[in-house]
């Protein structure tokens, strides 16, 4: 029944994507600065463009306790009809875990895949699923886009190390 029902799904992605793959919903050129609680940390993102559909990714957060995650790999997108973009990441992660003794550092791979839809002509839904080494990320969000050039954005983060999270950020897109 499983292979029944990827068969179908398959199939339908692959007469349908052609189709409506004319041009991204959502821009992937930005840096973002972002800081959550619960535990505190900040972060820095910045994605850029290397081809229409794919985009390079640089990452880094920290709780400021002589730890990090810093992350970079690349990125596809595109869009699933007008008003949805499907995205996927493959990043290699540095990180570096504040212990009660001492520190410890680890070299990790992330998957993920996510969609991010209109939701209203200024306010973005998002969803991000993925696994970093043996730890689920899921973060859920909307961003509220004031201009072509500025954006806000609430979260609920679990991005794989620091566990739950309610975040806030600001998006420059360029």
């Amino acid at each position: 029944m499983l292979q029944k029902t990827t068969f179908v799904v398959a199939t339908a992605l692959a007469l349908f994507l052609p189709t409506t793959a004319l041009a991204n919903n959502f821009e992937y050129n930005y840096l973002e600065v972002r800081t959550t609680v619960s535990p505190q940390s900040s972060g820095i993102e910045l994605s850029n463009y290397f081809t229409e559909n794919s985009h390079f990714i640089l990452r880094g957060d920290s709780r400021f306790s002589s730890d990090w995650d810093l992350a970079g790999g690349v990125g596809f997108n595109g869009p699933f009809g007008n008003f949805v973009d499907i995205y996927g990441q493959a990043l290699i992660h540095q990180i570096r875990e504040q212990g009660f003794s001492d520190s410890k550092d680890s070299t990790d791979i992330e998957i993920s895949l996510g969609a991010r839809a209109w939701l209203a002509p200024q306010l973005e839904g998002a969803i991000r699923l993925g696994k970093l080494a043996e730890h689920s990320i899921f973060i859920v969000g909307l961003r509220f886009h004031s201009t072509d050039q500025l954006s806000i954005a609430v979260e609920s983060r679990n991005a794989g190390i620091w566990g739950p999270q309610l975040g806030l950020g600001v998006r420059f897109t360029y």
